[in-house]
């Protein structure tokens, strides 16, 4: 899997003209998930992605979590990200996840966060077109692969 997650002041998706997900303080997860993703991934990207400190404390230092800011959180299924651009200039998409094996993994992450975070978190919907609104905070934008955990 892989996330980019942008801390914002406001987010919001819209599908159709109309606004689905919508939140104030908080992040904005674009989420692109690979056929390999699993159970695993998707704890420990949830984990890591809860308990990151990138929120000011009282003293203006990025030394809270979304958790400990009472933020919330939006995840974008967003299948670009594992996009091939190594020949020519049109992307491949063939690592990404077909939707069969995607939209499980994705719903099993949106509930793991929910759980990790304690309250709902808002969403897009799968292979919609999308209008994602954001403020990024900072900016703040922090690139995550669990296949590469560094």
């Amino acid at each position: 899997m892989r996330a980019v997650i942008q801390r914002v002041s406001k987010a919001s998706v819209q599908v159709d003209g109309e606004i689905i997900s919508k939140i104030g303080n908080g992040l904005l997860i674009l989420l692109g998930i690979e056929e390999s993703d699993g159970q695993e991934d998707i704890e420990w990207l949830s984990k890591k992605i809860v308990n990151l400190r990138i929120f000011n404390d009282e003293n203006k230092v990025m030394n809270e979590s979304v958790v400990q800011q009472n933020g919330d959180i939006i995840v974008v299924s967003q299948f670009t990200l594992h996009a091939l651009i190594k020949k020519g200039n049109r992307p491949s998409y063939i690592n990404a996840a077909k939707p069969d094996i995607a939209i499980p993994l994705y719903k099993r992450f949106v509930l793991q966060q929910e759980k990790d975070l304690g309250k709902k978190v808002g969403t897009g919907v799968f292979g919609a077109d999308m209008k994602v609104e954001l403020l990024n905070d900072g900016p703040v934008t922090i690139l995550i692969d669990t296949k590469n955990r560094e």
